[in-house]
């Protein structure tokens, strides 16, 4: 696990040089504290005759073969270099075809396998890896530069393009060193946030500069960049299958998921919060070992976000060896780091507790298990049920239009997460529109009719044509033809999944030296999933039916059937409480960041309604605030 970065260039004068090139490499020192290598050549050539200068930069987080295994990392005769983020699961595999079809390896590591098969079947590789990663090879034979990033989007990669050069890193801040592309925000980028809490693929906050898409290698040649999905799975298709052999190939592919990614060469544990995902995950990986594995779970002091005691209940099932920390969150403390490592605007709340698990873990054990991905795969949020259900009713009679709707969205919000108030306004909201629509008011932060209000006259101008809603459209319509609750969760593992959860918990976790494993976000796993049939995975409202059928007896009975909590914090009272200078300090100053952006009065009504009670406006101020903080910071 690491940290990757690099430049090639066609004119001498945009030449990343030593200096440049170690402070790009620096700049995420974070992600690899264990060693630091850069490697820079200048006298290749490409097809006009232009000289190729490549410069490749990495830093590494030692998890598989602890003293070899360095990169930048060449075959045999040096014509391909290559740097790497992440693991390959099915390496040895690999390995042992390539060394029968004559290759020589010089470490034991995961990465070297990537480097021969790309020798052997150039960019068709990437479909043979099973694992996550972020991959940047350089190839001096094409004179070419060729990057790639795993199915899932677990591990990030950035790009641009600007003036005959091309920067990549595993964060923005590579490229903020790298100089001359990060100088404009794009319109857009804020737009999206407001919408989505990320900005999505492959689009980010700055103009110009790129995420690529998960499953996607790009090339950069003659000075040009092309973009190709490798991944291409088809969400449409249901497989027929018995009910009872979809429990035992799921069974199958999970054991298998979590038994490849318990290999390393450093102490390994696992995150243990209680749910469904990570109890199951983590007495897998108890079946599989021969001494009590490490688990870990975050306690708060506020009853209604701390679920450690269903954590402890699992523990003492399997007979872990369990550690529950508590924390107090400040926000006031760690806001501003947040938005530091995470780069551009990124207001998931939850990042808040997943960085302080991921900093207590580290303390104990260098890789960690996860859960993530459960709830999309198998249809476990709460939304899901919403859709379903609104989709019935839609279909009986328009109950938006029933006398007393009106009444129920006047009514005070609540600051409790599971409040019958709050759930109800969000669901009759929605009622009356197509059902990606209806999935987008449950999902978005600022609803349009509220950015409406919220955008200055001269921000709006600056807006492209195109609407937010367009990139959620385009993921639903991968999935044509299927259940409307099958296209909810498809459309989360394409977009929520990599934008949202998979940034979260890389960047908090690599922002500790961390390295998160999840088996669930197996290509094979995910694959799987989708082609199941909808009743398999949710039936009557409830979900992760299939996880109960083919694990019901590893984890207690109480843990499939308790009510899902979810991984926050106290949000809405922190902007009546500690935030609360913060916000007019910040939000409402006469100097505010967001002022050619958003309209004071506007922000100021939303403040006031939330910290009288009237509304709770929690995660839209989180997300104002974090873009307000970023402003300052990268601006």
């Amino acid at each position: 696990m690491c940290g990757i970065t690099g430049a090639v260039w066609l004119d001498p004068r945009r030449a990343v040089d030593a200096s440049r090139l170690s402070k790009m490499t620096d700049s995420i020192a974070h992600r690899g504290p264990d060693d630091s290598q850069t490697w820079i050549c200048t006298d290749q050539h490409d097809a006009y005759g232009r000289q190729v200068g490549v410069g490749l930069g990495f830093r590494r987080l030692s998890i598989i073969d602890l003293e070899g295994a360095r990169q930048p990392m060449a075959n045999e005769d040096g014509t391909v270099r290559m740097v790497f983020n992440g693991e390959i699961y099915n390496f040895e595999t690999l390995r042992r075809r390539l060394e029968g079809s004559g290759h020589t390896f010089a470490t034991h590591g995961d990465g070297e396998s990537i480097l021969h098969l790309y020798e052997d079947i150039g960019t068709d590789c990437f479909s043979h890896l099973n694992g996550m990663f972020a991959i940047a090879i350089w190839d001096a034979n094409r004179n070419r530069l060729v990057l790639a990033r795993d199915r899932i989007g677990q591990k990030p990669l950035y790009y641009a393009l600007k003036d005959d050069r091309l920067v990549f890193g595993s964060e923005l801040k590579c490229l903020v060193a790298a100089g001359g592309v990060c100088n404009e925000i794009d319109p857009a980028a804020i737009d999206e946030f407001l919408t989505y809490q990320y900005i999505p693929h492959p689009g980010t906050i700055w103009k110009g500069v790129h995420k690529l898409p998960p499953g996607h290698f790009a090339v950069f040649e003659n000075g040009q960049v092309r973009v190709e999905r490798y991944w291409n799975y088809d969400p449409t298709l249901e497989i027929p299958i018995s009910h009872a052999d979809a429990c035992d190939r799921l069974r199958e592919l999970l054991t298998d998921s979590v038994r490849l990614r318990m290999h390393s060469d450093v102490p390994l544990g696992s995150f243990l919060s209680g749910g469904i995902d990570s109890s199951l995950i983590t007495a897998i990986a108890q079946s599989l070992s021969d001494q009590p594995v490490k688990t870990f779970s975050i306690g708060f002091p506020i009853a209604d976000f701390d679920e450690t005691a269903y954590a402890a209940q699992v523990a003492k099932h399997l007979g872990t060896d369990h550690q529950r920390f508590e924390v107090t969150p400040r926000g006031v403390d760690v806001i501003d780091h947040l938005v530091w490592h995470y780069d551009e605007p990124f207001g998931d709340s939850s990042a808040v507790p997943t960085w302080y698990l991921s900093e207590l873990t580290r303390k104990q054990v260098t890789v960690a298990l996860s859960g993530d991905g459960g709830d999309e795969l198998f249809a476990g949020y709460e939304r899901y049920r919403a859709l379903w259900l609104s989709n019935k009713l839609q279909k009986m009679f328009p109950l938006h239009r029933m006398p007393g709707i009106g009444l129920v969205q006047r009514l005070p919000d609540s600051a409790k997460r599971r409040s019958f108030t709050r759930r109800a306004k969000r669901f009759l909201e929605a009622l009356g529109q197509p059902a990606a629509r209806r999935y987008l008011n449950w999902l978005q932060i600022f609803p349009e009719s509220l950015r409406a209000g919220l955008y200055t006259d001269d921000f709006v101008q600056q807006l492209p044509g195109d609407d937010p809603f367009d990139f959620l459209d385009s993921v639903w319509a991968r999935s044509a033809g299927r259940d409307v609750v099958t296209r909810a969760s498809t459309s989360d593992v394409l977009s929520y999944l990599p934008c949202d959860l998979c940034t979260k918990v890389d960047i908090a976790s690599m922002g500790n030296g961390l390295e998160v494993r999840q088996p669930l976000l197996d290509y094979r796993v995910v694959e799987f999933a989708a082609s199941l049939p909808v009743r398999y995975k949710f039936r009557g409202g409830r979900g992760k039916l299939i996880l109960q059928d083919a694990f019901g007896s590893l984890i207690p009975k109480s843990i499939f059937t308790r009510k899902k909590m979810g991984f926050g914090i106290p949000i809405a009272n922190w902007f009546r409480d500690e935030l609360k200078p913060m916000v007019h300090d910040t939000l409402l100053a006469d100097d505010a960041k967001i002022l050619p952006f958003l309209r004071r009065s506007t922000v100021a009504e939303l403040v006031r309604s939330h910290e009288q009670n009237e509304q709770n406006h929690g995660y839209r101020l989180w997300n104002l605030l974090i873009l307000e903080k970023w402003l300052r910071r990268w601006t």
